[in-house]
């Protein structure tokens, strides 16, 4: 029975320092080899065809063609191989543009040499690879902000809804069986949810943001 081929890897960094560490580290196990490395983003793309790695270690901050991009060719053009981000920079729009373009995971350079390696085992088998800065960071960047009004207590709605009446503060009182002084805590609660200067204005805003039921004028 043949032994199992190791994991081939590519590194594609501008900086010779990196890329040596990355050889050296490597050299450490017997089920990761480095197959090829550049310090240019075209010559990747036709590296990548020669070497064809499993993995490639990707930096993203590279002079001329970005990361990003070189990422985005290889995943098109040669689909098999999975793309390990490897970047000095935490940055939410980074590591969402990083993902989008096809790359499995999204490392720091500080990271140890047996966590480099366990990163390009769990990507050469498909897995998700991510710091916990960089998970935090694209859980942010999904999460919808939220909408115009969505911190509008039950009873802050209902005082805007005769606001949108045109009832003043004293026939909102009766109405709700409250206090004036409850009434205008409500008002200044509402105009600074939704940033309102005026009664006026966060009734308009109400109607722009169907915060109001049409039964409710």
């Amino acid at each position: 029975m043949s032994e199992k081929e190791p994991i081939r890897v590519m590194a594609v960094d501008d900086h010779e320092v990196v890329r040596g560490g990355i050889r050296y580290a490597l050299l450490a196990y017997d089920d990761v080899e480095l197959v090829a490395e550049t310090d240019d983003g075209q010559d990747a793309i036709r590296l990548c065809q020669q070497a064809r790695p499993d993995v490639v270690l990707m930096d993203l901050m590279m002079p001329g063609m970005h990361g990003v991009e070189i990422t985005r060719a290889l995943r098109e053009q040669y689909p098999h191989g999975q793309i390990l981000v490897l970047s000095s920079f935490l940055d939410m729009d980074l590591v969402r543009r990083a993902m989008q373009a096809g790359a499995i995971g999204y490392l720091l350079k500080g990271v140890s040499n047996e966590e480099l390696v366990e990163a390009i085992r769990a990507a050469h088998e498909g897995r998700l690879v991510l710091v916990q800065e960089a998970m935090a960071a694209l859980v942010e960047a999904a999460t919808p902000a939220p909408r115009l009004g969505d911190d509008l207590s039950d009873r802050e709605r209902e005082v805007l809804a005769l606001l949108a009446q045109g009832l003043s503060n004293k026939a909102i009182a009766e109405r709700l069986f409250l206090s004036v002084a409850t009434v205008k805590y409500h008002v200044r609660l509402i105009l600074s949810k939704l940033g309102a200067r005026s009664r006026a204005e966060a009734v308009a805003l109400a109607w722009q943001h169907n915060l109001i039921e049409h039964g409710e004028e």
